[in-house]
């Protein structure tokens, strides 16, 4: 009872007050034309003419004002979703045995003329009946998300989630399958390549299933379409419907160290360390203590060589400032495709592997907490906190692409006239192409 009077509160917290109260006036109304109209009939019978074409009249006035203003009430507010559902059909191998029995039982009634077996027959026509009734109502009133990390990288094993929600007010649905919608001649799934299976859903609950998904390649993964597949109850037939939900996965390029990159973290250690004092981790210098210094600073074994005090001054973080740069052009470009790892396109191994070593940069600038600015062509960060550009910097380049040589050199133009800030290039163009200007302030790495 108890379960009843909740369902019944649900719904009558959810029902459409002003639909509701059309649809029993609309009843109301039509019953009243019904009885006139069997009235109208019965003067007619008794020879009461001008009674019987009164009420028939009014019988006719009555449906064809719910006619004129009731029912499109009722039509603008009643759901009609489910005529768009793309339901497909598809007999499984139990489905063909059964009805090859079926048919045998259908020749052997109509041969033998036995009742009996017109009856089993019967049932088992009502049985496939039932089976469609039952999937429709299985697959009806059921929507899907896809949630997936709000950060992928390539190579990473990552945990997405498959939703499912039954908006169903009384009945639930069972032994559901969620798998990508393919096509004839389609590439394969490019986020969920294996389907999620759901025994039991039950009404007017989300239920989520975790899966495992690892993308190889960095870039911008998308899926349009999903569907929902159940062979319940018997599993003569699998029914699915088709759910347009396109769903796009931003896959960042690996930060795992590289051999490249490990080679060439030491070199930039070096030219980056900043000669200015303040109060950083590293030390700068020893001098004579000050009243305004803090004894904190006082360097023991200084002090005791020299007979003096002395303190420790120490080199300054946050001038350790540096701009990172990708230059995207390649004379081994290839514009004829955007970067979608669903497409066949030729992969340029020296591009990318310039973009692994600048997002290994990037990560590096971002653990040590400097401050990073990031440009390349059409892309371009303010100066600030590693922490807050970085998955910036990681989303243009899992999209970014190579681009043929350009003749007026705009993005080496830009670089030279900013010589104040230190520049690390990382470039899959061969020496001797970047200017004088830029050596003397930067420091180039070249994929060659």
């Amino acid at each position: 009872m108890a379960a009843i009077r909740s369902t019944l509160a649900q719904m009558v917290a959810k029902a459409d007050r002003p639909a509701v109260r059309a649809f029993f006036l609309s009843m109301a109304a039509l019953s009243g034309a019904l009885l006139l109209a069997l009235y109208s009939s019965a003067a007619a019978e008794l020879g009461q003419i001008v009674l019987a074409s009164t009420t028939a009249l009014a019988a006719l006035g009555i449906a064809g004002w719910v006619a004129v203003t009731l029912v499109p009430t009722l039509a603008r507010r009643t759901p009609l979703r489910w005529i768009g559902f793309r339901i497909q059909y598809k007999i499984s191998r139990e489905g063909w045995i059964y009805f090859g029995g079926l048919l045998l039982v259908a020749l052997a009634a109509l041969n033998t003329g036995n009742n009996l077996l017109f009856l089993i027959l019967a049932c088992l026509i009502a049985l496939i009946l039932m089976s469609g009734i039952l999937s429709s109502i299985s697959l009806s009133g059921v929507e899907m998300r896809l949630l997936l990390p709000d950060h992928i990288f390539a190579g990473q094993p990552v945990r997405g989630f498959v939703e499912l929600e039954n908006q169903k007010l009384t009945v639930p649905s069972f032994s559901l399958r969620v798998e990508a919608a393919r096509e004839k001649g389609a590439a394969p799934p490019a986020i969920l390549e294996k389907p999620v299976y759901f025994p039991y859903l039950p009404k007017q609950e989300r239920l989520q299933q975790s899966v495992p998904l690892t993308f190889q390649r960095r870039g911008i993964y998308r899926q349009d379409a999903f569907r929902i597949v159940t062979r319940f109850p018997f599993g003569f037939l699998q029914k699915s419907r088709r759910l347009d939900l396109q769903t796009e996965a931003i896959v960042y390029p690996s930060v795992q160290p590289t051999p490249e990159y490990m080679e060439l973290l030491p070199v930039l250690q070096g030219a980056l360390e900043s000669i200015t004092k303040g109060r950083g981790q590293d030390l700068y210098a020893l001098r004579d203590y000050v009243h305004t210094d803090s004894a904190r600073l006082v360097h023991w074994k200084a002090t005791a060589r020299s007979g003096s005090l002395m303190v420790r001054e120490f080199t300054r973080e946050e001038d350790s400032r540096v701009l990172l740069v990708l230059d995207p052009h390649s004379a081994a470009a290839d514009t004829s495709g955007v970067n979608s790892p669903s497409t066949q396109t030729p992969i340029n191994e020296r591009f990318e592997r310039a973009v692994a070593l600048c997002a290994n940069i990037a990560w590096h600038f971002y653990q040590a907490n400097s401050m990073l600015q990031f440009r390349s062509v059409g892309f371009d960060t303010p100066l600030a906190p590693a922490e807050r550009n970085i998955f910036a910097i990681l989303g243009h380049l899992a999209a970014v692409q190579p681009l043929p040589i350009d003749s007026e050199q705009k993005l080496i133009g830009e670089l030279a006239s900013n010589p104040e800030i230190f520049k690390i290039i990382v470039t899959s163009q061969p020496r001797g192409f970047f200017p004088h200007a830029v050596w003397s302030t930067s420091y180039i790495v070249f994929l060659d």
